[in-house]
């Protein structure tokens, strides 16, 4: 099967590497296949509503090494239930499914390339289902997407975690505080976890694991008693104390989202510690800064490789999966796989058996 004429949306949070993977898919399928492409904006939104962009090899030549996405991103798009607010100020759901494809059926494209998350993936396997041509690509700095080893952004992200967690070693030391850096990954402790042994946390509190206050403060009271008194804490925003609730934002629920908002673990843990220790503890939200600025070589390769093959597949008319990294080689898995799963951080995990055994603890 060839290919003629091919679209393209980012959907979900951004991140880097997304525009790798833009640029990688524009040049294969038009210097292979002589194919046109198009990139629609604001992720299914540009689908329902007719917003798009033709893109050349020479309109995305300088992008590889950009952050964010050209095409803009959204994550509150969903065709099947579109959420906007109505006049009266409450919001209403609508389903644009169907006006999407026939925008998709009007512009005579050979397929849809979706890069995204778990939500956005799953969005493209009910459209797949409902006779549309889908790829997907998965991009998350969460990382945590099953089927695949890893997903672009995320080493990025741990780079930016664990640069930080340099800085605030440095600090620490010097005036002895406790450190605490809250980083992102809702219900997937990947980044805390990979960043906090990149940056010699001595204490990481991931979802997958409950944590005691009794358990911090034992080991931040040993770091004293042994001549350190300083302690770096890594917490992931979607952690909880043993037997409670994750953290959400006072904001609650982004109503358009659908969804909560995790964050101030990282406060809520530095206000345990005050009331028990005597030392000064110090709270930082990396935030949305691990989604931002320029990818690193490890994301700029991986993006690059899933986009020149995700239009192999299509040109193969192999449609209605995802591109996965099975390390070192690339496959196809099918996206309705996917669908409602959370890939965590095992308890068996050897990155958790490798940090512990170097003492770092994790409140058990």
């Amino acid at each position: 099967m060839g290919l003629n004429r091919i679209g393209i949306l980012t959907g979900g949070g951004d991140c880097t590497g997304l525009n790798a993977v833009i640029r990688s898919i524009t040049r294969a399928a038009i210097i292979q296949h002589h194919a046109s492409v198009v990139g629609f904006e604001g992720g299914f939104e540009g689908l329902i509503f007719d917003r798009d962009q033709d893109l050349t090899v020479k309109s995305t030549k300088d992008i590889l090494t950009m952050g964010g996405t050209i095409l803009g991103t959204s994550n509150k798009g969903n065709p099947f239930e579109f959420r906007e607010f109505g006049a009266d100020g409450k919001v209403d759901i609508h389903d644009y499914s169907e006006k999407a494809i026939r925008h998709f059926k009007r512009m005579m494209l050979d397929c849809l390339f979706v890069i995204g998350g778990d939500g956005t993936l799953q969005i493209a396997n009910q459209f797949y289902e409902r006779g549309v041509p889908v790829i997907g690509i998965p991009k998350t700095i969460d990382n945590d997407l099953e089927q695949t080893d890893y997903t672009f952004g995320f080493q990025s992200a741990v780079q930016v975690a664990s640069d930080a967690m340099d800085r605030l070693h440095t600090t620490g030391r010097s005036h002895s505080r406790v450190m605490i850096l809250e980083v992102m990954g809702r219900t997937a402790g990947w980044i805390a976890l990979e960043a906090g042994i990149a940056g010699g946390a001595h204490i990481i509190l991931i979802p997958e694991i409950p944590y005691k206050v009794e358990s911090l403060l034992e080991k931040i009271k040993y770091r004293i008693a042994g001549g350190s008194p300083f302690s770096i804490i890594m917490v992931a925003e979607g952690a909880k104390e043993l037997g409670g609730e994750e953290i959400k934002m006072e904001s609650g629920e982004n109503r358009l989202q659908g969804v909560d908002q995790l964050g101030g673990v990282g406060f809520y843990l530095a206000e345990q510690i005050k009331k028990e220790i005597d030392l000064e503890v110090r709270t930082t939200v990396l935030g949305h800064i691990q989604r931002g600025g320029t990818p690193n070589a490890f994301d700029r390769v991986l993006g690059t490789r899933l986009g020149s093959y995700a239009v192999r597949a299509a040109a193969e008319g192999k449609f209605g999966n995802m591109v996965a990294l099975r390390t070192p080689n690339l496959e196809l898995v099918p996206l309705k796989d996917l669908a409602g799963k959370v890939r965590q951080v095992p308890d068996s995990s050897q990155l958790i058996q490798c940090a512990e055994t170097i003492g770092i603890s994790f409140g058990r």
